[in-house]
């Protein structure tokens, strides 16, 4: 009896807060949508920049990908800082994830074909949330435009 109780208390848990993929996609379009309001100035071009960066990156239906998207305006807009978003992506993201993740931000800052200062400071702080280094940070730059190009 005494061994059970040990074995109940020892135990580990079995992680209920342990995001699923879809919390991950959430996360990741969050973000997205951070930057998309940054400049005050929504653009439809963004908004389909991320659906279709949540289609690419995780594999979805466009249709998932769309309530993704509404997750994620939803969550964006009760979130208090960024770090509830990075701090998923860091437990959880191998630093070549985060990279391609970074670059999708950057699409969705080059879908209204122009980057404001406003944009380009979030992205930075985002690399730096997601301990991406500059180097990482124009890659991912360069990797956008190219794409987009």
């Amino acid at each position: 009896m005494i061994e059970s109780l040990k074995n109940l208390f020892s135990a580990p848990e079995a992680e209920p807060n342990q995001p699923g993929p879809h919390q991950f996609a959430v996360a990741a379009t969050a973000l997205m949508v951070q930057l998309a309001r940054v400049d005050n100035d929504e653009d439809e071009r963004e908004l389909q920049a991320i659906v279709e960066a949540a289609i690419k990156a995780h594999g979805v239906s466009r249709k998932e990908a769309e309530d993704i998207l509404a997750d994620a305006l939803s969550h964006a807009d009760d979130a208090t800082s960024l770090y509830e978003f990075t701090g998923q992506i860091n437990e959880h993201l191998n630093q070549e994830r985060k990279q391609a993740l970074l670059e999708s931000i950057w699409m969705v800052a080059l879908a209204d074909e122009r980057v404001d200062k406003y944009e380009e400071h979030l992205i930075r702080r985002i690399a730096d949330l997601l301990h991406l280094n500059h180097r990482e940070f124009v890659q991912a730059r360069h990797r956008a435009e190219s794409a987009g190009a």
